[in-house]
């Protein structure tokens, strides 16, 4: 990927989106720590394209489950627009290699460490897209990749913190026990760390973007590890 024109042609066969304002491309994929001057970086598109991936995916679950009611909508949703999916479509695009970074973490680039770096990417390109053609234009990119990941096996599974506090009555009668243990990030992506208790059981943890998403995930975690559910690579539950 040599030039601009490459790397237009390559996000243009993958998204199928003609890019025609190429400054604003090379931002979407510019990371701070190329050391660029101030504002050229993709923080303020990915902001954009965080709520546009949002509101596609909404409007996508709310036309195709029409029974299900606000809780499901909200998990599934959640699971759709979190950095973990983010980043797995940024992967299966090959985002990676047309990323700008400083030198120091470009050989890192596909390390797990950096997912979020991938998550924060493809939301500036959805951005990007939005501002050349607005939701006309973005959508068809958005239900390409992220349409056949709502149909994964799980996805229409009751909410986590439902579950797990059904199957902790049953262990006894207890109930879990939710704790933020750390929120970091700015004010406008802010990252939650929620620990999880259930009287007997080792404490389970888990992130996510809202205080909500992270206790979902913390919840998810034992359920996963006392083998009421199954992870998707494991099959159905």
């Amino acid at each position: 990927m040599a030039g601009k024109v490459d790397i237009a042609q390559f996000l243009e066969e993958k998204t199928g989106h003609k890019f025609n304002d190429p400054a604003r491309l090379e931002r979407a994929l510019t990371h701070s720590s190329a050391r660029q001057k101030a504002g050229t970086n993709y923080e303020r598109l990915e902001f954009l394209g965080d709520r546009v991936l949002g509101l596609v995916v909404a409007e996508m679950l709310f036309a195709a489950f029409p029974n299900a009611d606000e809780g499901e909508l909200s998990v599934r949703l959640n699971a759709l627009v979190n950095a973990e999916t983010c980043a797995a479509v940024a992967d299966e695009i090959g985002l990676h290699v047309v990323i700008r970074t400083g030198a120091d973490i470009k050989v890192l680039m596909t390390d797990k460490r950096l997912l979020n770096v991938r998550a924060d990417v493809i939301e500036a390109l959805i951005a990007t897209i939005y501002l050349e053609g607005g939701l006309d234009a973005v959508r068809p990119f958005i239900q390409r990749y992220w349409e056949p990941r709502s149909r994964v096996t799980g996805a229409g599974r009751r909410d986590a913190k439902t579950e797990l506090q059904e199957w902790a009555h049953q262990q006894g009668g207890v109930q879990p026990a939710y704790a933020v243990k750390e929120r970091t990030g700015p004010d406008h992506d802010p990252q939650f760390t929620v620990e999880v208790k259930v009287s007997g059981f080792a404490a389970a943890v888990g992130t996510g973007r809202s205080k909500r998403l992270a206790e979902q995930n913390a919840a998810a975690e034992i359920l996963y590890r006392e083998g009421v559910w199954k992870r998707p690579e494991e099959g159905t539950q």
